[in-house]
């Protein structure tokens, strides 16, 4: 992967003219900074802006997609009942849909059990370490080390890792902006994106994200999509933008430019 050329207004001019669009959108650090406080995130008021301007115009579908639990991220959203925007939480194992509200899976008592236990022991074993804080998750928990310094973040990564090498080798492994995900479901942003995609009839998707658990998604996108990289680094993405107010202009741009086509 290298790092994608910035996107200009030439990039968005065949995906604004798509019949149906779906424009998906992970939350932390794509509409949202991260935070130290996870709970604490919100969406900078100018990406809102452009998603209410999304969801204003004809045949265009918007949808957030995070690792967040379905609960958190409704929180995090400020997701009213009433709101035209689809979510796929936990990687795509939680949906909530406009009119006909959450669904998510019914999961085996055992799995459950296992998950809980898990969390218990990986807190049990990070207890000692500054700056450490264990998640919990619908389908299983995520090491936070963004607070901690280098090393006791990396002792705590170890550690977690052997417990869960030791019991749950089956479990999805997953890692981000200073945290480590581990989870007994296996659904990824790519499956999340395709089930979206099938469900509005989308001739064509937007899909952007910051972290490399949203590679998975922008790996899967066709010849007819955009992928957009919120950042610098390397990416399997079409175009980048350079930061989350960049992000915020190039959907509000999106959303002017289908308007005008749909005149």
């Amino acid at each position: 992967m290298t790092p994608a050329p910035l996107a200009t207004e030439d990039s968005l001019a065949a995906i604004a003219a798509t019949p149906r669009l779906l424009v998906a959108l992970d939350f932390d650090g794509t509409l949202s900074p991260l935070e130290d406080e996870p709970m604490d995130a919100r969406m900078l008021p100018a990406a809102r802006d452009a998603l209410e301007a999304l969801v204003a115009v004809p045949d265009t579908f918007v949808a957030l997609v995070s690792g967040r639990s379905l609960h958190d991220l409704r929180l995090i959203a400020e997701h009213a009942d009433d709101s035209r925007i689809y979510l796929a939480g936990s990687h795509g194992a939680e949906h909530w849909i406009p009119g006909e509200g959450a669904i998510e899976p019914q999961d085996d008592e055992g799995d459950v059990e296992l998950r809980d236990r898990l969390r218990r022991e990986a807190e049990e074993a990070t207890s000692d370490l500054e700056g450490i804080w264990i998640e919990p998750k619908t389908f299983g928990f995520g090491v936070h080390t963004r607070r901690a310094d280098a090393a006791d973040a990396d002792a705590a990564n170890r550690r977690v890792d052997r417990i869960v090498e030791a019991e749950a080798p089956h479990w999805r492994r997953r890692t981000g902006h200073n945290i480590v995900e581990y989870a007994f479901r296996h659904e990824g942003k790519d499956t999340a994106v395709a089930a979206l995609r099938e469900r509005v009839g989308a001739t064509a998707v937007l899909f952007a994200g910051d972290d490399v658990t949203d590679e998975d998604a922008l790996r899967k996108l066709g010849p007819d999509d955009l992928g957009v990289h919120v950042g610098v680094r390397p990416t399997s993405a079409r175009v980048s933008v350079r930061d989350i107010p960049a992000m915020a202009d190039l959907l509000a741009s999106l959303a002017a430019q289908r308007s005008h086509a749909r005149e």
